[in-house]
């Protein structure tokens, strides 16, 4: 295979990888946020909130990010 196929095909499951880490981000931190008023989380709400938002800027990074040629 061709360096540059391999760059393509790299680049398309980097950014598919960053868009299934963005939705389950945001999925986490909807949850975490809908289950706080209920206190179902208790005293992980803060890390969960926190780990759901770390999740959502790694997906935007792998999205965004370009690989070098």
């Amino acid at each position: 295979m061709s360096e540059e196929g391999d760059t393509f095909w790299a680049s398309l499951a980097e950014k598919f990888f960053g868009l299934i880490v963005i939705v389950i981000g945001g999925i986490m931190l909807y949850l975490t946020a809908t289950s706080t008023a209920s206190s179902q989380l208790g005293a992980f709400s803060v890390f969960f909130g926190a780990l759901s938002v770390i999740m959502l800027a790694i997906g935007l990074f792998l999205l965004l990010v370009r690989p070098t040629e």
